[in-house]
């Protein structure tokens, strides 16, 4: 058998070896027949049997779902456990069974067009985004209605343990829920690096690709196939041999990965004697566990969409409260920088799905703060949740998309306000919480030197910054190939948010995934960046790279990237070898 490379995009660096699983999780084609009135009983028990089946098959998972999940999980299950048992779904497709004596998989598909439509129609966020979840109950009882195969036994617990998922697109849910059944690698034909899922596996340290068309058609399913996550390339077909040179190199990467330990509790200190600062990204309670082991300094940025997913209902002041206190505690005095709510474009509440009606640009629409301040009973108890738990440790305030200072000004009138209601109601605060802002439009950095006068710190938040400065949708497979954090416009804006920032006095940091790509580090340090964040995973390699750097020899490179229109022909001096 030949070898076989299908090319993609790596998401997260590292090998993974294994056996393929095949998922189809988009709408499956559904045609319509006619049927004869003796055949509409059978019909209509085929129907029932279909849900019992899917009912089952949840129930087993949520019965094996560890202890130790996030609780989000959880209800993301336990949510399409009670949607089996709404009559929407169970009782409306039998009627239109007997009265179009239609198949099942039709009847099941005008239904569901119904129920959508008029969730598309609602005003309330959290209402209209469970189209996610009718798409995903829907599409587990089609998949069952069409398979025909027999699924009376419920499926293996062990059936992700060490194999390597290929389907359309994940959603951040299933991608939690299959790293917990003990996935190797994923491959999904959609998506782009960018993506909230593929950051999140990155986080997770799994082997994973995005954007490998047809991936479904060309791997078969229990076939071994090598996941080359640094390179961006599945290799199928592989002799012995060959598979044999995969796991030594699998081996090496374990042992670079170990030998990256010993930079754990060294100081971030060039060779020059200036002091960098390493926070990591966190979102999920093990993101913590995975910051502390690897020594980070803080928290640059807490993402708080998670606790907003796979849910009937926003979280409510207490639980947020209890979330931000607990990585406070944690932290034992150590920045942690919370983010508000960012949702919107590839971040939806529930989950990411390719068929999702969406505004006609959703990346320019109603997202992250604009959101917040047009729904405050969204915006206002995370705010004071955020307050409340300010007193458990050095708490930050960092408000995302920020595009004028109107924005600010807004915010910073609801925080007053806030602050009052804490004191009336004698709930203790930090009254000198820091707000920052992110600096991820053009608008913004071109007008850093107003929004630093008005704010604590600034984040940089360079994965949408390039979205935007470049007009390309960095979650477009068909248009990702324009994502360039080497843009002579996207560094020029980078330097100027560094330099608004130092002029007001303010810090400035970093948090996008450029921040911990070692292609980056160097330029970065020469453009005056000294506060990185990133996923823990990159945090003892970017070390690494700041001990081993003269930041005096690296500014006059940085100074000829920005004076350059090819910067990326300096990307070799700055590149540690």
């Amino acid at each position: 058998m030949a070898v076989c490379a299908l090319h993609g995009i790596g998401v997260s660096r590292g090998y993974a070896i294994g056996q393929i699983v095949r998922l189809q999780r988009d709408q499956a084609e559904i045609a319509k027949y006619h049927l004869s009135a003796q055949q509409v009983d059978l019909e209509i028990q085929r129907f029932q049997r279909s849900l019992a089946i899917a009912k089952q098959e949840l129930q087993h998972t949520r019965a094996r779902l560890p202890d130790s999940l996030p609780a989000e999980i959880g209800a993301f299950v336990d949510t399409h456990l009670l949607m089996l048992e709404d009559s929407l779904l169970t009782d409306a497709p039998l009627e239109l069974i007997r009265t179009q004596q239609c198949n099942a998989e039709w009847a099941l598909k005008i239904q569901r067009d119904q129920i959508v439509q008029v969730f598309e129609t609602m005003d309330d966020i959290y209402l209209r985004d469970r189209r996610d979840d009718i798409d995903h109950v829907v599409t587990r009882i089609q998949r069952i209605l069409l398979d025909g195969a027999d699924h009376t036994a419920p499926p293996p617990s062990n059936r992700f343990s060490g194999r390597i998922v290929v389907t359309d697109d994940l959603s951040p849910a299933d991608t939690i829920l299959m790293q917990y059944q003990g996935v190797c690698g994923f491959i999904t034909e959609f998506g782009g690096p960018l993506s909230h899922t593929a950051i999140l596996a990155r986080s997770l340290g799994i082997p994973a690709l995005v954007g490998v068309h047809n991936a479904r058609r060309y791997l078969q399913d229990h076939e071994t196939v090598v996941i080359d996550g640094q390179h961006g390339v599945v290799l199928a077909g592989l002799e012995p041999p060959l598979l044999a040179y995969y796991r030594q190199r699998q081996r090496a990467e374990q042992q670079r990965l170990q030998q990256l330990r010993a930079f754990r509790n060294r100081p971030a200190l060039t060779l020059d004697g200036l002091n960098i600062t390493l926070h990591a990204n966190i979102e999920l309670p093990e993101d913590i566990t995975a910051a502390l082991d690897v020594g980070a300094a803080g928290v640059g940025l807490y993402r708080t969409e998670f606790l907003f997913m796979n849910r009937d209902h926003p979280p409510c002041e207490d639980e947020q409260f209890e979330a931000y206190r607990d990585a406070l505690i944690a932290f034992e005095g150590r920045p942690v920088t919370i983010r508000t709510l960012d949702i919107g474009a590839d971040k939806q509440i529930d989950g990411e799905r390719q068929n999702r009606s969406r505004p006609t640009n959703p990346a320019l629409g109603l997202r992250a703060i604009r959101l917040c301040l047009r729904e405050p009973a969204l915006f206002r108890p995370q705010l004071r949740a955020i307050l409340r738990a300010s007193i458990y440790g050095q708490a930050r305030l960092m408000i995302p998309m920020l595009a004028s200072i109107q924005e600010v000004i807004q915010v910073l009138q609801i925080v007053r306000e806030l602050k009052k209601q804490l004191q009336d109601d004698r709930l203790p605060f930090d009254p000198q919480l820091p707000l920052g802002g992110m600096i991820e439009i053009p608008a913004a950095a071109l007008c850093a030197d107003h929004l630093a006068r008005n704010l604590d710190f600034l984040s940089i938040g360079t994965n949408d910054l390039i979205q935007y400065t470049l007009a390309m949708d960095r979650t477009d497979d068909s248009v990702n190939y324009l994502y360039d954090p080497l843009h002579p416009a996207v560094l020029k804006l980078i330097h100027m948010a560094l330099t608004a920032g130092h002029a007001a006095g303010i810090p400035v940091s970093l948090c996008g995934e450029m921040a911990g790509d070692t292609h980056y580090t160097r330029l970065l340090l020469g453009l005056g960046l000294t506060q990185f964040s990133m996923h823990s995973g990159s945090l003892l390699e970017i070390k690494q790279i700041v001990t081993n750097s003269d930041v005096g020899e690296l500014r006059q490179l940085a100074r000829q990237a920005l004076l350059s229109d090819q910067p990326q022909d300096l990307l070799s001096r700055l590149t540690p070898q």
